[in-house]
């Protein structure tokens, strides 16, 4: 039986299954395909008139940017505009490029003009001495009030303050560090292209202004002496200026009193006191201060009772109770080598000790 739409007398044979719509249903094209043609062919009439071929070619369509291809090409440049900012305005962008200078130290030897005194009570010590209304241990080493510079903020300028007290507490109060055992509490705290200079300091340690490991930290002789009491006297100031756009620097200057007895005679003998003042400059850029280190310009030691004719350089070896100090006066300077320090020595006034 066929189907609608067919002949009545049903499909021919000789025509294909299904219609002869089914045999091109394949090769059916739209419009839009029929329009982007390169060929056209054309009209009877037109063939008739001007004897063309048969067909003619088409112009190109004429294809520009969509609008979405126009966004997209100006968030591009936008953002390579703004990477090409960011990396010139990169605040630390040339900072590090900088190389430290090398630390420059002076240990100058103080000298007593008689017998240190002293006692076996290290209260009755400080009770009589200059140190006696001094604050003890960190609480001595106090920040100023908050403040900020022209280019560094107020907790930039918290951070540089703070890691110099950190140094000065690592470095001076540290009874590790005091007596010889340890050096990295102090170590980790500096920029790490000084890390050689210090470590040098340390390896082959020499009275030349730039290696003397007691012009990094503080230390006595542990063959000699030891701390009669924890409680160090501390007093001084730090103070933070801007040198330039990209550096804070820290002075600090502070008085330490250490009370020290002879190594291993235990808690019967006599104690005495020993005072340093340390006079440091440190320098902060901005990786610095991300990184919680330091850079040392300068490091400016007092210290005593000592003896000038023994070198300080490695240890400090102090002038206990009852001492006086050795004959001699400090090393010989040759004003024809170069690159050398001059040998200092300085005398310990009467009053910087406690009467007695």
């Amino acid at each position: 039986m066929g189907e609608p739409g067919d002949p009545p007398e049903g499909t021919p044979e000789s025509a294909p299954g299904g219609g002869g719509e089914d045999e091109y249903r394949s090769v059916v094209f739209d419009e839009s395909f029929i329009r982007a043609a390169r060929l056209q062919e054309f009209s009877a009439q037109e063939r008739i008139t001007d004897h063309a071929p048969a067909v003619r070619r088409r112009p190109g369509l004429r294809r520009g940017f969509t609008r979405q291809a126009v966004i997209l090409v100006i968030l591009i440049v936008i953002a390579f505009g703004t990477a090409i900012y960011m990396g010139v305005r990169n605040p630390y962008q040339g900072v590090t490029a900088r190389r430290p200078e090398p630390l420059r130290m002076t240990v100058i030897p103080l000298s007593p003009q008689g017998r240190v005194p002293g006692t076996v009570s290290v209260s009755e010590l400080y009770a009589h001495s200059p140190a006696a209304e001094f604050r003890t241990a960190a609480e001595g080493i106090n920040l100023p009030p908050e403040q900020h510079t022209a280019h560094f903020s107020e907790s930039q300028v918290y951070a540089a303050l703070t890691t110099a007290k950190d140094y000065l507490v690592e470095s001076s109060l540290d009874p590790d560090v005091l007596t010889g055992k340890a050096v990295r509490p102090v170590r980790i705290l500096l920029d790490p292209q000084q890390l050689d200079q210090f470590d040098r300091s340390f390896d082959r340690p020499a009275a030349d202004g730039r290696h003397e490991a007691t012009g990094w930290l503080v230390r006595f002789d542990p063959k000699q002496a030891e701390l009669a009491d924890t409680g160090i006297r501390v007093q001084g100031t730090l103070r933070a200026t801007e040198s330039d756009a990209d550096t804070l620097e820290v002075v600090s200057d502070h008085t330490f009193v250490y009370a020290l007895r002879p190594a291993g005679a235990g808690s019967d003998a006599k104690a005495s006191l020993f005072t340093v003042r340390r006079e440091l400059h440190f320098r902060f850029d901005r990786d610095d201060l991300r990184m919680h280190q330091a850079e040392m310009l300068v490091s400016y030691v007092q210290a005593g009772p000592l003896s000038c004719s023994v070198d300080s350089a490695a240890h400090l070896h102090p002038l206990l109770a009852g001492q006086t100090p050795k004959e001699g006066g400090p090393a010989g300077t040759d004003p024809f080598a170069t690159g050398g320090t001059t040998s200092l020595c300085g005398a310990l006034a009467p009053g910087a000790q406690p009467a007695l």
